[in-house]
């Protein structure tokens, strides 16, 4: 059963400003090893698919920062190109249409992943990818990875676990969107739903079965894909509807299975998450600093690259320090800093801080 990485590492995300920008977005910044967690992703294959079988989707703008983390973890070629970014179907899909020009067949499996989260269980990822695996090509079904949920949160689409289909392997009954916080609760107290990675496993010919069956308006573009030219591309790839594999396919799909995951997993949704996936610094949350003093000070996360980092009576606060920037703020608000960013793109004189 020959196996394929895909990393799809194109996002623009600006979450983690003022250290990830579009220039340099959170995929190729190093927040939790000496390593970007681009990089840390590929890696994680190890032992599972080789590096020989690893690609990366992401755009022209990324090129550098794409080649320069995954020159040691991925194929030579790994590179695919999206004209623009237009969401993850037609990223999917043109992603499909490059490998079976390198030469997969339908019959391959391709693991698709985020490029920018956290996984410290490498072999509960491997174990989970494999089991996932084995159910797609015995069932010819696209098989989601599922994380049991700890904590009713409000900011990750669910999936229903529908009837046992296999060892380990559900049904998915219903993708659900964000709940608010009440139906958050009734979904962790039910035991039945988990929180949706956007990882899943399937046969080449799985995916594109689907694609046709389920969003015709975007596959009708893939024989188009498969024969542009450098040339061409960018008109055919504008022309597909930009839309999530979720609500092009997944949503819709009779064939989606989920294999709940046997690791642990963080989205690294904001600053706040640091802490949970690093060791701790003298009851603080050090992701980088050339030193640092505490005096009274506790629960706080500071990033301050090449910054010594003193803090004296202060709590659980986000401390940011670039050669730019510095952001200060309660752990509590981490999500505001999305309020900064709109505030810079509101005033041209700011907007190269983006």
């Amino acid at each position: 059963m020959k196996m394929i990485a895909l990393v799809m590492a194109g996002g623009q995300g600006t979450r983690f400003w003022p250290e990830s920008t579009t220039k340099k977005p959170k995929q190729y910044l190093s927040l939790t090893s000496d390593k970007s967690l681009l990089t840390q992703t590929l890696n994680r294959f190890e032992g599972l698919i080789g590096k020989d079988d690893r690609f990366i989707v992401t755009v022209n703008q990324q090129e550098s920062l794409a080649r320069s983390c995954g020159e040691e973890a991925s194929h030579k070629d790994a590179l695919i190109f999206e004209p623009s970014g237009r969401n993850t179907a037609p990223c999917i899909l043109l992603s499909l249409a490059e490998l079976l020009k390198k030469g997969y067949s339908q019959e391959d499996i391709v693991s698709i992943v985020p490029s920018d989260h956290v996984i410290l269980n490498e072999q509960g990822f491997r174990d989970t990818l494999k089991l996932a695996a084995e159910g797609a090509a015995k069932e010819g079904s696209i098989v989601t990875i599922g994380i049991k949920p700890n904590f009713p949160h409000t900011g990750f689409g669910y999936l229903h676990q529908g009837k046992q289909i296999s060892n380990d392997i559900y049904k998915v009954a219903e993708f659900k969107e964000k709940p608010n916080v009440e139906t958050a609760t009734e979904y962790l107290k039910s035991g039945e739903y988990l929180w949706n990675a956007g990882m899943f496993v399937a046969q080449i010919g799985t995916l594109l079965r689907e694609f046709e069956a389920c969003s015709p308006e975007t596959f009708k573009s893939f024989s188009q894909l498969q024969n542009a030219t450098p040339e061409t591309l960018p008109r055919v790839y504008e022309s597909i509807p930009a839309n999530s594999i979720d609500y092009a396919v997944m949503e819709k799909s009779d064939a989606v299975h989920v294999v709940p995951a046997m690791f642990d997993w963080n989205d690294l949704g904001s600053w706040d998450a640091l802490e949970a996936v690093l060791e701790q610094t003298n009851d603080n949350t050090v992701a980088s600093s050339k030193g640092e003093y505490f005096q009274e000070a506790k629960g706080n996360i500071i990033f301050a690259p090449d910054k010594f980092v003193s803090l004296i009576g202060v709590n659980d606060l986000i401390v940011i320090s670039n050669d730019k920037n510095v952001v200060v703020l309660p752990k509590s608000e981490s999500q505001k800093v999305k309020d900064i960013v709109a505030h810079i793109k509101d005033h041209a004189d700011l907007r190269e801080l983006l």
